[in-house]
């Protein structure tokens, strides 16, 4: 849902920041004094969808004698309030309830849209704009007693928009004239709203040291970091700061940051490599407000858990991440806070049988949200549902931050790469699977493990491209089988508890023609790390081939399960369909073949894959399609070929070679 975003045309202005107002062409509109009605109308404003009936009379009733007739009593006031002729804004259909306000200027959804689109590129205009709708606090004195969902919805809100005025505040005072007036105020609302925020004490500092106040500056530092200290948290980076400011702007003059506290020495550089994350307690919305423990807490620290497991994260522990939030510090601010990269965070909620855990994954330093989504379950089983859907939120998040990791990298001149950006920018080439870009993406990796030779994972992606160059035959194939090998036991030697490395070796060991070795170290990779999606994806890979086709088919699904939008997606559905075509039901293989060829990164394996199950199902004007796909991508392709690729039982051979056979490349 979008808000219109400039305030001409619209007619209805709703605020929520502050005490909810609404007005119709600038003229205030009065609110029946309900505030269930207040709390309806904003719950539907910043609802992404269409809300179920029941789940309104769950969040804003406490069992009462009629909630229907009530929900139906606060529409009607609603539709008065914002409906006009010709234009419905209060939509129900069926059993569900939906809000729209596109052709209306909402702060809070101004705000959202501001925050979606980076806070880093809106103008200096914008941002006194957007500061200026934060005139109070979200639905400032709406509290409904014996509503605890509601409750916890709207402390939510409260933290998420408070963050996001932060975030406001500090890219305004950034793009605000250094130590003006109107900085100062900056700084100091945002120091306000966030006491314990590094950042807006480094720029306070520097702002001090601009103008020369150095005795302010001092007294700032020291009170600063006595509250930080009084927290548990660690002031160095304030003092660093300063002397940062006193050595750029006064000569290096020493001050009182010059000399470390009694009992502590120099701190350590700032952390270099590896991305790093926090995930904050999940809220409970199942239970009352304020209680703590139970399957919230258990999911938050089985994520942290599983997390660290993946090897490729540098994951925040969770007595920090709950000491935190028990001070009610908000996922946002805790990123900032923790000067880390990302921050998890979510709500759990359970209905009846079924488990629903809403989740998101921002980048800390933009506010901007990488991924969100809900996943729900059946809850038979406590424990089978907290795996299933820990496992889905870990996956996820390993995809996500990758994929956003890749596309930062890509903008980095290559002189300046650090082996961790070195690393996501040989994944960026390596997943485009072509030879060009595989011997790109070779070069990244080999530059990630000279800056680092330790990196594990850096040697799994490189033992990936040589992989590639054996299987598709893009070089002499025994070489590149070879360094395959080598370098999956350079990932093994480096890190042998990354599941990326043991995979590299699952790959290498069948490459080599070694399938029960090959399936063990496959094995212990998702042993390793259950979430981990590319292990499960080449176990059916494998099985496809000449094991259990069956076991095949499972690990495709649970793949394609963990990791929905994976860049080997085309993959984990051809493994589906050879193992289809194993099991005699060929119909089938060339529905799910076709898929696999309609990904955008498939090479030509997979579109040959479709093209001879098409053929073998007797669809032989659906398969020819797919010969100029074929010969573009490769102009002598034939069926020796493809299976020169994989290890397919003679059954199965004949198979396709009838199929190649139908369609001319035989």
């Amino acid at each position: 849902m979008e808000s219109a975003v400039e305030s001409g045309g619209a007619a209805i202005h709703v605020r929520m920041l502050g005490p909810m107002a609404i007005t119709r062409w600038g003229a205030p509109v009065a609110l029946p004094p309900s505030r269930k009605l207040r709390a309806l109308i904003a719950y539907l404003a910043l609802a992404p969808h269409a809300v179920m009936r029941s789940h309104l009379c769950e969040l804003l009733w406490d069992i009462p004698n009629d909630p229907r007739g009530e929900l139906r009593w606060c529409l009607s006031k609603a539709r008065g309030l914002l409906d006009e002729p010709g234009r419905r804004r209060v939509e129900t259909a069926q059993d569900s309830v939906r809000l729209d306000l596109s052709d209306c200027r909402v702060d809070v959804l101004d705000i959202d849209a501001a925050m979606q689109s980076g806070i880093d590129n809106v103008s200096p205009e914008r941002l006194r704009d957007l500061s200026m709708l934060f005139a109070g606090d979200f639905l400032e004195g709406l509290e409904i007693g014996r509503s605890p969902f509601f409750h916890s919805w709207l402390t939510a809100q409260r933290r998420r928009l408070r963050a996001c005025h932060a975030a406001v505040l500090a890219r305004r005072a950034a793009a605000l004239p250094a130590g003006s007036e109107d900085s100062f105020a900056c700084l100091d609302q945002w120091l306000r709203l966030a006491p314990f925020d590094p950042q807006a004490h480094q720029q306070m500092l520097g702002a001090l040291g601009l103008r020369g106040q150095w005795r302010e500056g001092e007294e700032h530092l020291a009170a600063a970091v006595r509250a930080f200290e009084a927290e548990g948290l660690d002031g160095r980076p304030l003092r660093d700061a300063w002397r940062e400011v006193r050595a750029r702007l006064a000569g290096g003059v020493p001050s009182a940051a010059d000399a470390p506290p009694p009992g502590q020495s120099d701190p350590a550089p700032e952390r270099q490599g590896r991305a790093s994350i926090a995930v904050m307690p999940f809220a409970d919305r199942s239970a009352q407000a304020g209680v703590r423990g139970g399957l919230a807490d258990g999911l938050a620290f089985d994520i942290i858990t599983r997390l660290a497991k993946l090897r490729s994260l540098f994951v925040i522990a969770q007595g920090t991440v709950f000491a935190l939030d028990q001070r009610s510090v908000g996922p946002e601010e805790a990123g900032r806070t923790l000067n880390v990269d990302y921050v998890v965070s979510g709500s759990l909620r359970r209905q009846g049988q079924r488990l629903a855990v809403e989740v998101q994954l921002v980048d800390a330093r933009s506010a901007r949200i990488v991924w969100a989504d809900v996943l729900d379950h059946t809850f038979d089983d406590a424990l089978l549902a907290l795996d299933e859907i820990g496992n889905r939120i870990v996956a996820s998040i390993d995809i996500e931050i990758e994929a956003a990791e890749r596309n930062r990298a890509i903008l980095t001149p290559p002189n300046s790469l650090d082996a961790w950006q070195a690393h996501h920018r040989g994944l960026w080439h390596m997943y485009r699977f072509n030879r060009t870009d595989n011997e790109q993406a070779r070069h990244f990796f080999e530059l990630a493990v000279r800056l680092d030779p330790t990196f594990s994972r850096a040697y799994a992606g490189l033992s990936f491209t040589h992989w590639q160059t054996a299987f598709q035959r893009w070089g002499e194939q025994a070489p590149a089988i070879d360094l395959a090998f080598e370098t999956a036991g350079q990932s093994l030697i480096a890190d042998d508890r990354d599941p990326a490395a043991h995979w590299a070796m699952g790959r290498a060991l069948w490459l080599r023609g070694s399938q029960d070795p090959s399936i063990s170290e496959l094995r212990i990779a998702v042993d390793l790390s259950p979430n981990f999606a590319l292990g499960h994806y080449t176990l059916g890979f494998v099985d496809c081939q000449l094991g259990d086709a069956e076991a095949a088919i499972g690990a495709s699904d649970h793949s394609r399960h963990l990791s929905p939008f994976d860049p080997l997606l085309f993959g984990m559905l051809a493994v589906r369909a050879l193992a289809l075509v194993r099991l005699g039901r060929i119909e089938e293989a060339a529905g799910w073949a076709v898929k696999a060829a309609a990904r955008p990164n498939a090479h030509v394996h997979i579109l040959a894959i479709a093209a001879c199950c098409l053929a073998m199902a007797g669809r032989i004007d659906e398969a020819l399609g797919f010969l100029p796909a074929i010969r573009k991508a490769a102009p002598a392709y034939r069926v020796d070929d493809f299976l020169g690729a994989f290890r397919l039982a003679p059954d199965t051979q004949a198979l396709f070679r009838e199929g190649a056979r139908r369609i001319g490349i035989g």
